[in-house]
């Protein structure tokens, strides 16, 4: 190893000891820190959110460039996470791996999951009804709020079976952000770590079932102030279609980031050999 930034990564058996030890010291953390570090990250993911509409608002961008954009400004929610200090439900999906080794027991898993998730909602409702109470989505002439209403609108009308592996495919670049982050030393190391899988995910549609508890919500607030773009049907953009949404999206982050990262990596790195 020369030191130099960049060129002293843990390696992937480093990585997923140390996503191991995390879990166990997530898992094991008093019920308010819990409960607040889960409301910070609500609330950092709901302002990677709110940056990602705002880009996505202007009708002049190509296609192609609005995804791109997008996604890298998306980015700042899950950087706030990493650097500052958050718990996120779709990260410690990673859990799983402390779990599986028999170092945190099932109900510490699914209390950790419970308290994170609840708060994450509560940091990203929280959030949702700042930004309504704001005004900020009356930005460039209601254009900023007829994006919400538009994205949110696709989001509710999305059937089960493709809100859940769009839910797989999220959770499976999320979590992998986290894990290479967990590669680097340095804030520079994890912030481009995050980038690059994060904006992919938004870049290409799929659903994170926290992002949603943002996005969501305030569509429907601006919608019953009379926010409806042409064209947009608004049929399922109501509480039952951000329930009916929440529900697939969070069943397959929870596959997508348990399944295809953390276990997979289980068994390639910390599964006892056979004899």
């Amino acid at each position: 190893m020369n030191g130099l930034p960049g060129f002293d990564a843990y390696a992937p058996d480093q990585i997923a000891e140390r996503v191991e030890t995390a879990g166990v010291t997530k898992a094991r953390l008093p019920a308010l820190q819990t409960i607040m570090l889960g409301t910070l990250a609500g609330a950092f993911i709901g302002l990677g959110a709110l940056n990602f509409v705002v880009v996505t608002s202007d009708t002049q961008l190509s296609f192609g460039v609005a995804r791109a954009l997008g996604g890298i400004a998306f980015s700042l929610g899950l950087v706030l996470v990493v650097v500052a200090g958050a718990e996120l439900f779709t990260g410690n999906n990673l859990l799983v791996m402390a779990w599986a080794d028999r170092r945190i027991s099932s109900p510490e898993l699914l209390r950790n999951w419970l308290l994170v998730y609840l708060a994450n909602a509560i940091g990203a409702i929280g959030l949702a009804l700042l930004v309504y109470l704001s005004h900020h989505p009356d930005m460039n002439r209601h254009a900023v709020a007829e994006a919400y209403v538009r994205i949110a609108a696709v989001k509710t009308a999305l059937p089960f079976v493709q809100a859940f592996c769009r839910g797989v495919l999220c959770n499976l670049l999320v979590c992998l952000a986290v894990w290479i982050a967990l590669a680097g030393h340095s804030v520079t190391d994890k912030i481009i770590a995050v980038v690059f899988p994060v904006s992919a995910f938004v870049a290409a549609g799929f659903e994170h079932s926290i992002a949603n508890m943002y996005l969501i919500p305030l569509a429907i607030w601006l919608k019953n102030d009379g926010i409806a773009p042409a064209g947009v049907d608004l049929a399922t953009l109501d509480w039952s279609g951000f329930f009916g949404n929440l529900l697939p999206v969070t069943l397959g982050n929870i596959a997508g980031g348990s399944l295809l990262v953390a276990v997979v990596y289980y068994i390639i790195y910390r599964r006892p050999p056979a004899d």
